[in-house]
């Protein structure tokens, strides 16, 4: 019997695989607020990455599967001497970016870290500029908003969460969709490695919920952006692709692993995701906490001589928050502390701030405070919170925090509903943005390459130039 398929027999590609394919060939950016941000978001992203270099259980998954393999004209990752292949160097780059959950994110039905993307899109360029041709960065930012708006709206309508599976593979798909352009690939080519990032399916997010919660959260995107230049690679030897891997009864994408629903779409493709993307500016901490965060800071100076005065702590907030970031109990490492939003909370109370640090085994166990105020936290949600949350003319991520003494005397409610990373506050959130980077570059590289690097980062012209190679040189050790 042959094994031969009529391909003339096969069925068009999925219209959502039509129009991911469609977009990432003919759309061309024309919108400046979007340049501008992708330009904060690549440098910020970057930064997130450097630092997280000072975190050894980071540092040990990085470098080439078989160690001491350098491979000519290979792709660099910022902060290491590594030259790999692309596909390697993706999976590198996204665990650095992802590890201390400080990079920008998406908030809808389905949550997300668009930046997460860079991890194959920079590789993909800096491979591409060493060995083939000359690529700007005004082409990696360009790809950015493109990767941003791919994952961004399918998360607008679409909760992958709700049926037990992670955020990452819109990575996944974006990366490949991006990438396989990047490449050169036709829109055949295109629309085969799409299909191929949905037909991997989905990881289950039980790694970021207790009692599983653990680093692979921290190294997921770096797996699914790597996973996404290597589809991308593959298509584009000319590898059939998979048409209605989304729609096909009992097979497909939608009756295995959707509960039987196609996805639904608030908006066509454009630049909309970049231009509303919210940065985690002052804390390192899941995004549903960020405001709670800052209403900590604001209360600690308050509070900070009458904690053992404490009877009850009133968190307010809304229902994504409760959903995946409310935990009670013991926490068992890093990874399960900056996904619980009263351990955030007590830290923020106690201290004034909160750092990658506070997550860490001897931090928690050195100060027995953040336990005994989680105890005393009685976690609300305000309707309307939950709903402006999902709202698109606001977007809000709301929370209020409110101390309650022994004496029966209390502070005032203090409400946040706007984190500093949110577009509302982006003219006030720009500079510390700035901060954040500059301070998370020393950390790793030498003066003449932060001031080289900041150079670009206050030039958004200069950087539009530069090449994909000369700007990694300013960032490899």
């Amino acid at each position: 019997m042959s094994n031969n398929i009529n391909i003339a027999n096969r069925p068009e590609y999925d219209q959502v695989i039509q129009d991911i394919t469609d977009y990432v060939i003919n759309f061309q950016v024309d919108s400046a607020n979007a340049l501008t941000t992708a330009h904060y978001c690549l440098f910020d992203t970057l930064g997130c990455g450097l630092l997280a270099l000072n975190f050894k259980e980071c540092k040990k998954m990085l470098g080439p599967i078989v160690e001491g393999t350098v491979v000519p004209n290979g792709s660099r990752v910022p902060g290491t001497s590594y030259v790999q292949d692309p596909v390697k160097s993706a999976w590198d780059i996204g665990c650095i970016i992802r590890w201390l959950d400080f990079n920008d994110t998406w908030l809808a039905a389905e949550w997300g870290h668009p930046s997460d993307n860079l991890g194959g899109i920079l590789s993909v360029c800096d491979f591409l500029s060493q060995s083939q041709k000359p690529v700007d960065m005004k082409t990696v930012l360009e790809a950015m908003i493109k990767a941003h708006e791919i994952q961004g709206v399918l998360a607008l309508d679409n909760s992958f969460n709700r049926v037990g599976l992670d955020h990452v593979l819109l990575v996944r798909v974006a990366t490949t969709a991006v990438v396989a352009e990047l490449l050169g690939g036709s829109r055949d080519e295109i629309l085969s490695a799409v299909s191929h990032a949905w037909a991997d399916g989905c990881s289950l997010r039980t790694y970021r919920h207790a009692p599983n919660a653990g680093s692979r959260k921290s190294w997921a995107a770096g797996d699914a952006t790597s996973r996404g230049v290597q589809l991308a690679m593959i298509a584009l030897k000319g590898e059939m692709g998979i048409p209605a891997v989304l729609s096909t009864k009992t097979w497909g994408y939608y009756d295995v692993n959707f509960k039987e629903k196609a996805f639904s779409f608030q908006r066509d493709y454009d630049s909309y995701v970049m231009e509303n993307i919210l940065f985690k500016i002052s804390f390192p901490a899941e995004f549903h906490a960020q405001t709670a965060c800052e209403a900590g800071v604001i209360l600690h100076s308050i509070i900070k001589d009458r904690l053992s005065n404490i009877e009850k702590i009133e968190l307010t907030t809304h229902e994504s928050a409760i959903r995946i970031i409310a935990k009670e109990g013991e926490l068992n490492n890093p990874a399960d502390r900056d996904h619980c939003l009263q351990y955030m909370t007590a830290v923020t109370l106690a201290f004034g701030d909160l750092v990658a640090e506070n997550y860490e085994d001897d931090f928690h166990a050195d100060n027995p405070i953040i336990d005994e105020l989680r105890s005393k936290m009685v976690v609300v949600e305000d309707l309307r919170y939950s709903k402006e949350y999902h709202e698109p003319d606001k977007r809000s991520i709301a929370n209020a925090v409110q101390i309650f003494f022994k004496d029966s005397s209390s502070t005032d409610k203090i409400e946040v509903e706007y984190p500093i990373g949110h577009r509302n506050r982006r003219d006030e959130g720009y500079p510390v943005l700035e901060k954040k980077f500059l301070r998370n570059i020393q950390s790793q590289l030498s003066d003449d390459k932060v001031a080289s690097i900041m150079k670009l980062f206050d030039d958004q012209n200069s950087l539009l130039e530069i090449d994909v190679k000369d700007f990694m040189d300013l960032f490899v050790s």
